[in-house]
This record gives structure tokens, C-alpha cells and sequence, in this order.
């Protein structure tokens, strides 16, 4: 016993990373099985794995990964078997993917194949949103809407995105869904009346809308209609029918102030709500207080998107107030907005509750130091199990660095961080980089680009991400390093090209408007390093 705790240290100090250990291949294991199981873009389109298959298919792909990887190694040994760590983790990434594409198994079926038709919660889905997007005709819509005709048919979904349906077709739609509409439990209705007049594509919207009244769906999908507060109307009494939906989507739908409005007057509940987006509309701070009375009826909302809506900082106070009713997200994307520092604040003050965030999206929100700090500390004390954050274009620089670096020590399951097009210049990146020296196993990619970054803060970043097992990508394009610090960064990775984004757009001459007491920039890591000794994280 006491021997076999003595060899665990020594195993723990070797550089040697290839083979992998019993507890990584299964902690592996169980990330794959978490992530197959999970709802996803593939699991909408090809339906979702039950845990138990999930497990088993993660077993499967991690044995054909491992013997994949053991094989390079042998016929490739590297010294620390760092190469073989790739090929380990590209070969799970490839052989995962192709598990969801092929979506849950037919019981006949115990092959990894794609299988010909996705099955979601027990029922078939039905899709014709493939190839091109085209327009459908009565005529045609009569061929293409078949199987729903059948007799004691199993479809539960229906995929019509990516169609544009005339009147007619929607008339053959409408007597088609009207002998299924007690079964069917998700509807995506995605861009289905692309280049239609106003007054066609309304009457379409409005004839779907009221076969589909009668469905209580759990599922809805009206994005990329170009909808506006006329479209949501026409769509009124599906929406006022619907008091089970778990998932609805407004993306790329023209929703303004009124259709917002019409939006949070129509859905009668939302108690169940566990996925909300809006997204690319040009709903603004009025409209993001009307999307925020809906949130706060949404006490379940585990994935909320407003991204890309043009909200300022009351809407984005607003928001952050009415998130505090949601304590069970686990995804918020806010991206692309204009909240300012205010806003900010008010989100760090609700982010506090959330212990369940797995993944964070803050770019381009203006927040500055001061927003950034807060939110920074906020994350650190909740979302423990964090793998996501991205916080790029926010005008934080190196004094706001310190309290993300903290935040980015404490989050020891984090895969990815993007942090591109701030300031942080050297001393900010050394302060990341620090952050990511012990542990952080499962990080894969790094984005620091166009952060005035020099030569000492690339090598820096470049020496700390290189040995991490699964590791992919380190982008720090678009900065200020020297020929010679490039020279540097691309010898650190010349066994692992793939891992560095290319760096044809950094301007060398950049670091020059800095800091010009070291031209070869040789003494930028001591001096960076002495100032860093007293951090805390």
C-alpha cells in the first residue's frame, strides 16, 4: 500500500504523456458521454443519444482513439509521446462527430453507422430541409409531404426550413398536418417563406399557424422569416396556443420594439421554457425590456441568446435583472451588443447565482476594465464548472487582466477562452498565461489576437499551451510581434504546426510605440515577471 503511494508522485513528475492514465481515459470517457448525450445543433437535426448508448458509443470511440494513438507512438516515438496526444484527441473529436451525425442507433443496429432516418424522444423526424432552398408549389409539396399522409405514421417532428411555400403548398400543408397535429411535439419553421410578397408570405404564416394551434409543442422554430411585429401577429394563434414549449427561437427574424412587444403579449406561459434565442434582429433597449418580462416568467431557462439585438444599457440592465429569476442557466450569450459598463455591472450582480453556467459569451459589449473586473469576479466565486468564455472587444486591458486571471485559475474545466481584440499587451497575456501553468487539462483553445501583443507575451503564452494535452489552437494574429519573437513562437510549435493560427497579420513595427528601452524585447519577460510575483490567484 504504502510503495504503490510512493509511484504516484513519480508518475506525476515524468514529462513522459504518452500513455495516458486509466482515470484520464475515463474521465474522457465520461466528457464524450456528456457531450453525446447532451442537446445540440446535431441532436435537433439527427436526434439525441440516450445516456446509456451515449456511454457506450464514448467507450467505443476512446478504445479506437487510444489503439489509433497507441500505433502512431510506436511507429513514431517522440520522446514524450506528446504527438500521440494529438492523434488521441483529433481521433475521439473525428470518430464523436461522426456519432452524432448518425444520431441514436435502430435496435436492429449495433454498428457505428449513420443511420437512414434521425429518431428524437421515441419519434421519427421529418425533414425536407435539405440540398438547395427552393420554392414549393402545391404540386410539389403534395410529393414531398407523403410519409405525413400515412396512415399510423411516427413523426413527432417536422424540419420545413430552408422551402419557401406559396399559398397553395400551404394549403396542402394545412390538410396534410391537420390529421397529425395531435402527435407532433416539434415544429421548425425556419425560413419558409424567403422571397415571397408581404401579403403571400403573411397569409403562408397564418395558415401554418392555425393547423399547428392545436399541437401542444415542446419545440418551436420561427427563425430567419423576416417576421417583424406583422409576422409574430400572424403567427398569434400558435403562439397564444402554446403553454409546453421547452425550446423557441426567434433568430434573424426583423423582431423590433412592437414585435417584441407582440411577442411577450402573445405566449401565454413559459414556465417550462428551458431554451430561449434571439438573435441578428433590431430589437433595441425598449424591445430587450419586453424579451426580459418573458425571462422573468422562465424560471427554468437554461440556454438564453440575445445576441446581435442592438441593445444598450437599459436593455441590458433590464435583461441582467430579469436573469435572476433564471438560476439554472447553463448557457448565456449576450454577444455583440452595446451594454456598457452600467449593464455590466448589473450582469455581475445576477451572474453570482449561477453555479450552472458551462458556457459564457460577453464579446463586443463595451464593458471596459471596470465591467469586465466585476464579471470576472463574479464567475470566479459561481459557474464552477465552466468551459467556455469569451469576452473579446471589450476594451479591457492589462489592469483588468488580474481579475480575469484569477477567474481563469479557479475554472479548471475551461476548453476554450477568447479574449481577442482588447489590450492587454504583454503584461496582460503573461497574467492569462500564468493562469493557465498548473492543471487545465482540457483546455483546447486560446484567442489573444490583436491585444498589442509582443514578443516576451507571445513566447510566454506559446511555452504554457504547447504541453497541454488535446490542445489545438493558440491564436495571437494581429499583434505586435517581433520577426524574431515569431521565429521564437513557430520553433515552440514546430511539431505541432496545426496548433498555431497563422500569424500574417501581426505588424512587427507595432511593438516599437511602446516600451522602446529593449529593442530585441530580451528583457521584457524578467521585467514582466517581477511585476507579476505579488499576484494572488
Amino acid at each position: 500500500m504504502q510503495s504503490n503511494t510512493q509511484a504516484i508522485p513519480r508518475h506525476s513528475l515524468s514529462i513522459k504523456l504518452w500513455p495516458p492514465s486509466q482515470s484520464t481515459r475515463l474521465m474522457l470517457v465520461e466528457r464524450m458521454t456528456k457531450n453525446l448525450s447532451t442537446p445540440s445543433i446535431f441532436s435537433r437535426k439527427y436526434g439525441l443519444l440516450s445516456k446509456e448508448e451515449a456511454g457506450e458509443d464514448a467507450k467505443q470511440i476512446e478504445e479506437l482513439a487510444f489503439a489509433a494513438a497507441n500505433k502512431h507512438h510506436e511507429e513514431e516515438p517522440d520522446g514524450d509521446g506528446s504527438s500521440a496526444v494529438q492523434v488521441y484527441a483529433k481521433e475521439s473529436s473525428k470518430l464523436m462527430l461522426e456519432v452524432m451525425k448518425r444520431g441514436p442507433k435502430t435496435k436492429e443496429d449495433g454498428n457505428m453507422e449513420i443511420s437512414d432516418e434521425a429518431n428524437t424522444a421515441g419519434g421519427a423526424v421529418f425533414d425536407i430541409s435539405g440540398g438547395k432552398r427552393s420554392f414549393i408549389d402545391g404540386e410539389e409539396a403534395e410529393e414531398l409531404l407523403k410519409p405525413l399522409s400515412v396512415s399510423g405514421n411516427a413523426f413527432t417532428k417536422i424540419i420545413f426550413s430552408n422551402r419557401s411555400f406559396g399559398l397553395d403548398a400551404a394549403k396542402v400543408v394545412e390538410r396534410i398536418l391537420s390529421s397529425i397535429t395531435n402527435q407532433l411535439v416539434e415544429a421548425d419553421l425556419s425560413d419558409i417563406i424567403a422571397g415571397r410578397p408581404e401579403v403571400e408570405a403573411l397569409e403562408v404564416m397564418k395558415i401554418f399557424s392555425s393547423v399547428l394551434e392545436s399541437c401542444q409543442l415542446k419545440y418551436l422554430n420561427l427563425s430567419n422569416n423576416a417576421m417583424g411585429e406583422k409576422g409574430v401577429r400572424a403567427f398569434g394563434s400558435l403562439l397564444k396556443s402554446q403553454n409546453n414549449l421547452e425550446e423557441l427561437y426567434f433568430m434573424n427574424d426583423g423582431i423590433s420594439e412592437e414585435a417584441a412587444r407582440a411577442i411577450n403579449e402573445l405566449i401565454p406561459s413559459t414556465e417550462k421554457l428551458k431554451i430561449l434565442h434571439f438573435h441578428n434582429n433590431m430589437t433595441g433597449d425598449e424591445g430587450a425590456i419586453s424579451i426580459s418580462e418573458i425571462v422573468k416568467r422562465s424560471p427554468s431557462l437554461e440556454d438564453f441568446r440575445c445576441s446581435s439585438t442592438r441593445v444598450g444599457s437599459e436593455g441590458g440592465v433590464a435583461l441582467a435583472e430579469a436573469l435572476g429569476s433564471c438560476t439554472h442557466l447553463k448557457k448565456l450569450d449576450l454577444r455583440d451588443n452595446m451594454f456598457g459598463v452600467e449593464a455590466g455591472l448589473a450582469l455581475a450582480k445576477t451572474i453570482s447565482q449561477f453555479a450552472d453556467l458551462t458556457e459564457v459569451y460577453l464579446s463586443y459589449l463595451n464593458l471596459e476594465d471596470d465591467g469586465a473586473e466585476a464579471l470576472a469576479t463574479a464567475l470566479k466565486e459561481s459557474a464552477h464548472s465552466l468551459e467556455i468564455l469569451e469576452m473579446a472587444g471589450n476594451d479591457i486591458t492589462a489592469k483588468g487582466a488580474s481579475a480575469l486571471a484569477s477567474c481563469i485559475l479557479a475554472k479548471q474545466f475551461l476548453t476554450k477562452l477568447t479574449l481577442s481584440e482588447n489590450e492587454l499587451k504583454d503584461e496582460g497575456a503573461i497574467l492569462i498565461g500564468k493562469a493557465f501553468e498548473e492543471g487545465h487539462g482540457q483546455l483546447n483553445e486560446v484567442d489573444l489576437s490583436t491585444n498589442g501583443i509582443r514578443r516576451a507575451g507571445a513566447r510566454f503564452l506559446a511555452q504554457v499551451v504547447v504541453s497541454k494535452p488535446g490542445f489545438k489552437l493558440l491564436n495571437i494574429n494581429g499583434n505586435f510581434i517581433s520577426d524574431e519573437g515569431i521565429d521564437e513562437v513557430n520553433e515552440i510549435f514546430k511539431n505541432y504546426p496545426d496548433m498555431l493560427a497563422p500569424l500574417d497579420e501581426n505588424d512587427p513595427e507595432g511593438e516599437d510605440l511602446d516600451d522602446e528601452d529593449d529593442e530585441d524585447g530580451e528583457g521584457d519577460d524578467d521585467g514582466l515577471e517581477s511585476k507579476l510575483k505579488d499576484l494572488n490567484i
